[in-house]
């Protein structure tokens, strides 16, 4: 080789090996951190939205509306309860007696999570524990169901992110099986497109919309277990006229989130929010409102 193929090659393996240190640093970096900036659709859109990433589609055809932030990994919060009811569901045998594990009540009180109030050794079916799952969103129903349907923890997070592979949520991971910010409060992520597939694949079982329509659920005391009353968290039902879904989160790091649907004048469409303003008192309903008006009238 002269002297002029010597330098060529030497070019090019400098090339290569600066490519492949640019490609390692970006896969070791947080998803926050590797997140590209919010970019809006062509388009008007609605006006006054803060939520840092969002999106808003028709729901039948899957057409996207408006979007922000389309592809930006963020912290997703109790929209992860979404994939925990989508694997319970599918998984079947609803009318199974689980018993509530004694850990759950250590478990909720270690995070400072949310919780269905359930008691330790009550006999619960699953369809029940979904309504104190989604409802309430309890980080304790959440922990009975993994725990009966991995068999055990992790290997139900394993089936959680296997199963968002076979979804198409390639921006998508699961550290745990309620969203609470654990290993770390980035570690449990997702994407406004990713999380529009997931709402779609959940809406279309009849099992999972019946849970998130409810406004509220009452079980009275019965054999082998306590009265419970759950409320739905969701701020758009009995609020905002045709809502029938899907699931609010919040924390820290993932600030107000909501999965949401609704169906007006013929039309359906699915949204959601990440990172809206608010704090962990309320639900904040105004990004979602404020997309669901512009939909509707883009769609009209």
């Amino acid at each position: 080789m002269g002297t002029r193929g010597r330098l060529i090659a030497r070019a090019c393996a400098l090339l290569a090996g600066t490519a492949l240190a640019a490609s390692a640093a970006l896969g070791a970096a947080a998803p926050a951190a590797r997140a590209a900036a919010a970019v809006s659709s062509p388009g008007t859109g609605p006006s006054g939205v803060a939520a840092r990433s969002a999106a808003v589609e028709n729901a039948a055809t899957g057409r996207l509306l408006w979007s922000r932030g389309l592809n930006t990994e963020r912290p997703m919060a109790s929209i992860t309860k979404v994939m925990t009811a989508y694997l319970v569901i599918r998984a079947g045998h609803l009318d199974r007696a689980i018993t509530v594990p004694a850990a759950v009540t250590g478990y909720v009180r270690a995070h400072n999570a949310s919780s269905a109030g359930l008691r330790p050794g009550d006999r619960l079916t699953a369809r029940q524990l979904l309504d104190a799952l989604l409802l309430p969103s309890g980080a304790d129903a959440a922990y009975a169901l993994a725990k009966a349907y991995g068999p055990g923890l992790s290997t139900f997070v394993t089936r959680m992110n296997a199963t968002a592979r076979l979804l198409g949520m390639r921006r998508t991971h699961f550290s745990n099986f309620d969203g609470l910010p654990y290993p770390t409060p980035y570690s449990n992520y997702s994407t406004a497109a990713n999380l529009l597939v997931l709402g779609r694949a959940a809406m279309r079982l009849p099992a999972f919309r019946s849970v998130v329509a409810k406004r509220s659920f009452r079980l009275a005391a019965g054999s082998g277990h306590h009265a419970y009353r759950w409320k739905n968290l969701n701020p758009l039902l009995g609020r905002y006229p045709g809502a029938i879904g899907i699931k609010p989160g919040y924390t820290g790091a993932a600030g107000q989130c909501l999965l949401f649907e609704a169906t007006r004048h013929g039309h359906t469409v699915i949204g959601v929010t990440l990172h809206s303003p608010g704090s962990i008192s309320s639900v904040n309903p105004a990004d979602a409102t404020r997309i669901l008006n512009w939909a509707f009238s883009d769609l009209s």
